[in-house]
């Protein structure tokens, strides 16, 4: 169904978008997605140099362990 599309249904599609959203609202709203995306960029960044770094070696499993003695009531 999406395959039939074409540019002039694009282009068609873009200009109902715009006139019912306005340029105002458009341009907010890929501003907040740009954001997004570079804060998730950093994200994944942060991530790998974290790893590459070994101080996630440190974020180990610390629960404590099992008391058995608790659970004789």
């Amino acid at each position: 169904m999406l395959n039939n599309i074409g540019l002039p249904g694009l282009l068609l599609i873009a200009v109902v978008v715009l006139v019912l959203f306005g340029r105002g609202k458009i341009s907010s709203l890929m501003g907040e997605v740009g954001k997004g995306i570079t804060a998730f960029k950093k994200g994944v960044d942060d991530g790998k140099k974290e790893l590459e770094d070994g101080s996630a070696e440190a974020a180990r499993d610390v629960t404590p362990e099992e008391d058995t003695d608790k659970d004789k009531v």
